[in-house]
């Protein structure tokens, strides 16, 4: 019998790059479970023999009945809540889904002997760090938001942190955490982002679509502060890397390069991959406008602990974004559950 990784949440952007990731990189022993919220016919099309598909609602757990007893090797959680994809606020949503859904995700894994979960932890578990230190390690005392949007998310992330690691306690289910920014990776524009619980787009693919046009771009505050810009086919690797090491080796890790880009080489490097030739994109600075977060992920343990080697930087990130929005990989997935797969506007 093959050995099964579930994975909760692949119908987000980040699960299907990792489902597809997966598919392609594991043997015939190995069966992939994507699992999401709504009916989905495109993982047992697009992966025919390598991944099967279970509609279920994590925070409901009688809807865990469709997925398999046998044979489970690990669990990858994605599945949740979160504040991009919340219209207005609805704090009980991230506690049933956060909180009470990981506990179903446990004791889905308690029953069925899984070896380990992958959790996927938010970054503004670091949130008081900001604008105090650049460099972020892995296992800094957390400092959550106490207002804003992101409070009452990133409380019930980190309860269910604390919830994977009490059956990692008491069970034996190794605890993999994944510390995750900002992921940087092509899909086409059809989910509406929310951003205090309004309608919102991502300053950097508002960027991209700008350049495309030639038209100008803001480079708000200092352009000498940035950010690490980690690239999703990095964080693949982090997944496939945490999926096979040793159960010694678990933890939280930082998903990120260990190098702070600047805004202004964020800036050019769009400019220099998307925008026309006889077009090229003036640089508008807005020094009056609120700065960037101005950090970077240190990946020191993740190198150590589990072989991982970040491979994009701005140049190589964006020319393969570039290259997967031409292919638009995903195009039928997002027919199916949107009804289109429109690239920009």
């Amino acid at each position: 019998m093959a050995k099964k990784i579930v994975v909760f949440g692949a119908t987000g952007t980040l699960g299907l790059y990792t489902v597809d990731h997966l598919a392609a990189h594991l043997g015939d022993e190995w069966e992939l479970v994507a699992t999401g919220r709504r009916a989905c016919e495109y993982f047992e099309k697009k992966y025919p023999g390598k991944a099967s598909y279970v509609q279920l609602d994590i925070a409901d757990e009688a809807s865990f009945e469709g997925l398999p007893a046998d044979d489970v090797y690990a669990l990858v959680h994605f599945a949740g809540a979160l504040p991009a994809y919340m219209e207005g606020y609805d704090p009980r949503a991230y506690v049933n889904s956060n909180v009470m859904g990981t506990l179903n995700v446990l004791e889905y894994g308690r029953k069925t002997g899984a070896t380990r979960i992958l959790y996927t932890q938010t970054i503004s578990d670091y949130h008081g760090y900001f604008g105090e230190l650049v460099e972020l390690m892995d296992d800094m005392p957390r400092r959550v938001p106490l207002s804003g949007d992101h409070s009452v998310y990133a409380i019930t992330k980190c309860a269910a942190e604390d919830v994977c690691r009490n059956f990692e306690e008491e069970y034996g289910i190794a605890f993999f955490g994944l510390r995750l920014p900002n992921i940087y990776c092509y899909m086409p524009e059809c989910k509406t982002l929310y951003h205090d619980g309004r309608p919102a787009v991502s300053s950097y693919r508002l960027m991209i679509d700008r350049a495309m046009r030639g038209e100008d771009l803001e480079v708000w505050g200092d352009p000498a502060k940035g950010m690490d810009l980690i690239y999703v086919k990095d964080f693949c690797q982090m997944i496939e890397k945490q999926l096979f090491a040793p159960k010694e080796c678990g933890g939280m890790y930082n998903v990120g390069t260990g190098v702070m880009t600047s805004l202004e080489h964020l800036v050019d490097a769009i400019i220099d991959e998307f925008c026309p030739a006889d077009a090229k994109s003036r640089k508008i600075y807005r020094p009056e406008k609120h700065d960037c977060v101005n950090y970077f992920m240190n990946v020191d343990k993740a190198r150590a602990k589990l072989g991982y080697k970040p491979q994009y930087d701005p140049a190589t990130l964006f020319a393969d974004y570039k290259q997967e929005m031409n292919r638009n990989r995903f195009a039928d997935f997002f027919v199916e559950r949107y009804g289109t797969a429109n690239a920009y506007r």
